[in-house]
């Protein structure tokens, strides 16, 4: 690491964030970004399994929380709200592999700060934490989406209407559960 990036890290990690909580079933991507945490100076505490996550939660007053979208269980929409009640002031992240524009609303109407799609390394996760306005000058992509990228958006979008339920998705597209099911297993597809 360069004196510089070794510098910015530390400057991150003097700001209001000093207590983290990671929640994801994926053991090892929790441990790796747990690490990266606290080589920075961060308390750290993680959280596999969605059962505990209000009662690690209560014990341990983190001030952010970086949060899996998809987990068995409860998903991360789910959880935002109880976690909120529990601090107010908490600094949700919402980390996800299967990003959307539909849970990316839905996360922030709830009370997330920030929404990122994986891979995101500890340096920009803790910088998005520690963000307290919006960007204005944030680039504005000028390509129109993908079929498959709208495909994956209108699916998103369909399911968040119906509550997760899969059998009911369907129903409204058209399509087979089964199929539905596979297209959710899917990555989405960037653009």
């Amino acid at each position: 690491m360069s004196t510089e990036n070794a510098e910015s890290s530390a400057d991150i990690a003097t700001t209001s964030v000093s207590k983290i909580m990671v929640v994801d079933d994926d053991v090892t991507f929790c441990r790796v970004l747990s690490t990266a945490f606290s080589r920075r100076g961060f308390k750290v505490c993680t959280v596999h399994d969605t059962a505990d996550i209000i009662t690690v939660a209560e014990k341990y007053l983190p001030d952010a929380l970086v949060l899996d979208l998809r987990m068995p269980g409860l998903s991360g929409l789910e959880l935002i709200t109880p976690l909120r009640n529990i601090n107010p002031d908490i600094r949700i992240l919402v980390l996800t592999g299967y990003a959307s524009i539909a849970t990316a609303i839905e996360a922030i109407k709830l009370g997330a700060v920030y929404y990122l799609t994986k891979p995101a390394d500890a340096d920009e996760i803790i910088a998005r934490l520690n963000e307290h306005n919006g960007n204005p000058a944030a680039p504005v992509e000028n390509d129109f989406l993908s079929a498959r990228r709208l495909e994956w958006e209108h699916i998103s979008k369909v399911l968040m209407t119906c509550n997760g339920n899969i059998s009911a998705a369907a129903r409204s597209l058209g399509i087979h559960r089964r199929s539905l099911q596979r297209k959710l297993n899917k990555r989405p597809v960037r653009h």
